[in-house]
């Protein structure tokens, strides 16, 4: 099976293609919050230096959040439209169930953590179990003493989210370990290679599919604001 899978939860906009696990090729950039603007020349420019087409592809998968409002709603608009144009199955995975497979080798609890507003982060744990990743809370958004409350057991912390307070929380905890530099970004071939158990079991995004919010987006937080003055 030869997917397209797209990550534009955060700032670092990436895109790839897969074909039966196997990565084809990928493209990273930092979007700077004009993913709208870069998605589609970069998906072009993968598929040129391929040489193959988007007709090619038997799939589509995309970072569904938490995570940036304008990206992810950039990107699930952009694959939504590939869906309906090509008529093939779209596969939504949660952005930190996908960073979660930055790391697929023996680091037993992992917390993949990205940066939230007003000092909070959005975090998720996992545990790898002979090859299979096992969610062990489901995604949540707090302060860093809400993270350190939720741990238990030594986990490897990594993501924007890590980077941005490890500082802080390796000063308030022992539990926690910096994972390696290279698996911190989140990446478009996690997303690819978390969907396919999904494409196999045929669990695939209905007409309805929305962002994963875990924290309102920014507009409504600012209309809720002003019906309370």
């Amino acid at each position: 099976m030869r997917i397209l899978a797209i990550e534009t939860a955060t700032s670092q906009q990436s895109v790839a293609v897969l074909e039966d696990s196997h990565v084809l090729g990928a493209r990273s950039l930092d979007a700077q919050g004009s993913h709208t603007r870069r998605l589609i020349p970069t998906i072009d420019d993968l598929f040129a230096s391929l040489q193959l087409k988007l007709t090619d592809c038997s799939g589509l998968a995309v970072s569904i959040g938490p995570g940036s409002f304008t990206g992810l709603r950039a990107g699930l608009a952009a694959m939504a439209g590939f869906r309906v144009a090509l008529d093939i199955p779209l596969v939504a995975v949660p952005t930190l169930e996908a960073m979660a497979w930055n790391v697929r080798t023996g680091h037993g609890l992992v917390y993949p953590m990205l940066k939230a507003r007003s000092n909070e982060i959005y975090w998720a744990g996992f545990r790898w179990e002979s090859r299979e990743l096992v969610r062990v809370t489901d995604d949540q958004v707090g302060s860093i003493e809400h993270v350190l409350q939720s741990l238990k057991e030594p986990a490897l912390g990594f993501g924007e989210g890590w980077l941005h307070y490890q500082e802080a929380i390796l000063e308030q905890s022992t539990l926690f370990s910096s994972a390696p530099s290279d698996i911190h970004v989140a990446s478009a071939v996690s997303v690819g290679l978390a969907s396919f158990q999904r494409f196999a079991c045929g669990d695939v995004a209905g007409v309805g599919i929305a962002p994963r919010y875990i924290l309102p987006p920014y507009a409504e937080l600012q209309r809720s604001k002003s019906q309370a003055q």
